[in-house]
Parts: structure tokens; C-alpha cells; sequence
């Protein structure tokens, strides 16, 4: 397994992060334990939750599987960097969402319940709170990590100004602020590569990646389709891109034939070769899925395999970061 050091921090995280979203709904407990097991025993040190996982049976419900799983011992808790989130709505009471300090404080205690253990490794604001000013959301989030209850901060889904606008603040306060930014990037959804990506080298954020395959869409589609095996595919946001996509995934997936690769593992390649990303969090439904981000990280891309990539998924504008991408 390769590492990497978490942004500007001395911790060590795995290249590959084992998403849990599937955990408990599409993927049977005992799968879950099997895979988090398989991850570890591969150097698979990094795991991603949220504390409203599991919401199409109950909010919580994944936290609370790999509390279970951490309760099995055999030093699983000890190896794991776990990673859960803040912001969603977990009931219908006003105050019980966002990023107020009152939910912040509330909502690490309820997770710490849930995942049967003493600190979170890494909390994510899940999304930025436009009501709560940064003031207020780092005098919480200080209070955790003087409890000893959160370790490092960081946010997911933010727009570079915002990941500015939250480390300066923090700045102001002698407080480390930020160490990552998660945030939605695959050969579709470049977008992050003009403002976010650089914000986050500037400040020493570390850059996690969530849907390498883009809801499905990058795992081989239209293949799955005729196949009648695209379970993910036609349940989310993959099936209208596809519609508007259709002949460049087509390309892709016959590039893939020819250069003897699977979809899903190329994409997942081309993700972890980018110099900005820290790790890639794949949310694999069975091993089988596993094994292959397993592969992608061990093979990485071909020899001129990145530049027929970008010929097919161009970047936003002319390429790189703003304001170069679209000016002068």
C-alpha cells in the first residue's frame, strides 16, 4: 500500500480510503465487516462515514456498523483512520443540522456513540453552512480537539473561497484549522481543478477524491447496460450524463478495450495520478469492486494512456487552475 502525508500534517493516510455509503443498504453487513477486514489486511489504513449513513434505514446506521466492527478488536480500532462528517440534517428539530456549535458539539458526541470509540480521527464539515460564521464553528470545533474527541478538521464540498476564508480564520486564531478538503472529482467533473485544487496547495490542505466513477458512469455504463448488470448505473445521477455523454463514454470504454483495461480501474488510476490528490475514496458494493481500486492503485496509467484521457475528458477551459484556465 502506498501513504501519503495528510496535507501539511505528519499523519500517514492510505492513497486508497474505503468509502462506506453502501455499508448496511446496498452492501449486507457481514460483506462490510469481510471488506473493511480485506482493506486492512491490504494497508488500507483510512476509512470514510457520515454520521447520516444509512438514512434509507436509519440516520446513524453505518457509524453504528463500524462500531460494531471496531468492537470485534484485533487492534481494528487502533490501525484505523476514521473519517465522519457533520451538517446533514439528522431530524426534522431545527437546531439539529448545520453547523452551528451546538450541533457541531452534539453531533461528534452522537458519532462517537455510534462508532464505539473515544475520538474521530478526522471530522468533515460535510458541506459550508452560510449561516454560521467561522468564528463560531472553530470556537466548537476547538473545544473537540482540546477534549481530546476530534484530532484533526476538515470540510468537503467547499468552493476554493471558502477553504480560504475558513484557514484564514482559523489563522487568527493560532488554531491548525482545515487539513483536507473532500471533494467530487473523476474525468466528468473536472470543475475542482480551476479554484479548489490550487486553494488547497496554497493553504496545505490535503485533497480526498469522492466518486472516481461518477455514480457509475465511468465503470463501464453502457457495457453493464446491455449486459443488464448496472446496479448503480441506473439508480443515479450516471443514467441522465450518460444520455448527454453517450458517445464520448462510448470512446472511453473502447479505448479501454484496446489498451486491455477495465473502466472503472482506469478511471480510478487517472484519479490517484493527479500531483493535487492526497487519497481517492472508493465506495465499492462488493469485494470484487474492491479488488479493483485495489488494482488501479497498483497499476496506475500507461505509458500515454493520460494525455488520450484528457483528449476524450477535457479539462475545464483551456486547462489549469484560474484565472489562467479561461483568460490570458
Amino acid at each position: 500500500m502506498q501513504y501519503t502525508r495528510l496535507g501539511r500534517t505528519a499523519l500517514e493516510v492510505s492513497r486508497l480510503c474505503l468509502g462506506t455509503l453502501n455499508f448496511g443498504v446496498n452492501t449486507p453487513r457481514d460483506e462490510s465487516f469481510a471488506m473493511m477486514d480485506r482493506a486492512l489486511s491490504h494497508g488500507v489504513n483510512f476509512f470514510d462515514t457520515a454520521n447520516h449513513y444509512g438514512w434509507q434505514v436509519h440516520k446513524g446506521m453505518t457509524e453504528e456498523l463500524i462500531g460494531e466492527w471496531f468492537g470485534r478488536g484485533g487492534g481494528r480500532r487502533e490501525r484505523s483512520i476514521v473519517a465522519t462528517k457533520v451538517f446533514n440534517p439528522m431530524s426534522d428539530w431545527p437546531n439539529d443540522r448545520g453547523l452551528s456549535a451546538r450541533h457541531i458539539i452534539a453531533s461528534c458526541e452522537g458519532s462517537l456513540r455510534r462508532l464505539g470509540t473515544d475520538w474521530i480521527d478526522l471530522f468533515q464539515m460535510h458541506h459550508v453552512d452560510r449561516n454560521a460564521p467561522w468564528e463560531e464553528v472553530w470556537q466548537a470545533m476547538e473545544i473537540l480537539v482540546h477534549q481530546g474527541k476530534v484530532r484533526y478538521v476538515g470540510s468537503s464540498n467547499f468552493a476554493g473561497w471558502h477553504l480560504a476564508a475558513a484557514q484564514e480564520a482559523a489563522n487568527r486564531r493560532n488554531f491548525l484549522g482545515l487539513v483536507s478538503e473532500q471533494c467530487a472529482y473523476n474525468l466528468v467533473t473536472r470543475h475542482v481543478e480551476l479554484e479548489v485544487l490550487p486553494a488547497a496547495q496554497a493553504y496545505g490542505i490535503g485533497v480526498l477524491t469522492w466518486s472516481p466513477l461518477h455514480g457509475g458512469l465511468l465503470g463501464g455504463a453502457i457495457r453493464k447496460l446491455r449486459e443488464g448488470t448496472a446496479v448503480k448505473t441506473v439508480k443515479s445521477r450516471a443514467m441522465q450524463a450518460l444520455e448527454e455523454r453517450r458517445e464520448t463514454i462510448a470512446a472511453y470504454e473502447d479505448l479501454c478495450d484496446e489498451i486491455g483495461r477495465d473502466p472503472a480501474e482506469l478511471s480510478i488510476a487517472w484519479v490517484l495520478s493527479r500531483p493535487e490528490v492526497h487519497s481517492t475514496i472508493v465506495g465499492p458494493r462488493t469485494l470484487e469492486q474492491f479488488d479493483g481500486a485495489l488494482r488501479a492503485l497498483e497499476t496506475g496509467l500507461g505509458e500515454g494512456d493520460g494525455e488520450r484521457i484528457d483528449a476524450l475528458f477535457p479539462p475545464v477551459g483551456k486547462g489549469g487552475p484560474a484565472p489562467e484556465a479561461w483568460s490570458w
